[in-house]
């Protein structure tokens, strides 16, 4: 039986096989209609906005757990323990947002405790998680491949997320992108140097 690398994998396929392209791509409706919060306005936001708001906050805690639970497996690899920190950093901007968002956040257990590594609220996140575990533990070199595709797929769902969103949302999502290009260029300085 031949095992499956993450080369194996367009990205658009295996989002399409886990169904969750659909939840980021309705991001793009924009709902009207504005609250004020205190000094500040706070847009009142579509289901399907919102919905895009919880699925950005997963998935960011996927990628934390995944290079958890990656650099537990190969501890010599530095580029996983480096950037596990700047993703806690991003599902506390996300669920910053969400909570802005009156999204509830509580059933999602962001504990570093290993009963919470690798659990997830969406079925597509903990397909997502799963399957880079599953293609991960083949060799260093396919986990570095994990890694670069998680950035680059964070990277075109933010995009993707940030449409029609307002700007609070887009600024943060910016941001995001930014820390993820960062990761991304140490995904592939880590592949090149183990190739």
């Amino acid at each position: 039986m031949m095992k499956t690398t993450i080369t194996d994998f367009t990205r658009r396929k295996f989002m399409r096989s886990l169904g969750v392209g659909a939840v980021v791509v309705a991001s793009s409706a924009f709902a009207a209609g504005a609250r004020k919060r205190g000094s500040s306005t706070v847009v009142e936001l579509s289901d399907e906005q919102k919905d895009t708001l919880f699925f950005i906050f997963q998935e960011e805690k996927v990628a934390r757990d995944v290079y958890i639970t990656l650099g537990k497996m190969y501890t010599d690899e530095t580029t996983f323990a480096n950037i596990q920190i700047s993703e806690q950093e991003h599902i506390l901007s996300a669920q910053v947002l969400c909570e802005r968002y009156g999204i509830d956040t509580s059933s999602v257990n962001l504990s570093l405790d290993d009963n919470y590594i690798g659990q997830f609220e969406l079925h597509s996140m903990q397909e997502l998680y799963n399957q880079c575990i599953e293609l991960g533990q083949v060799s260093l070199l396919e986990a570095l491949k994990v890694g670069r595709f998680i950035e680059v797929t964070d990277i075109e769902d933010l995009e993707k997320a940030a449409e029609g969103m307002p700007s609070d949302v887009v600024n943060t999502y910016e941001n995001l992108k930014n820390g993820s290009l960062n990761h991304l260029d140490a995904f592939e300085k880590a592949i090149a140097r183990e190739s």
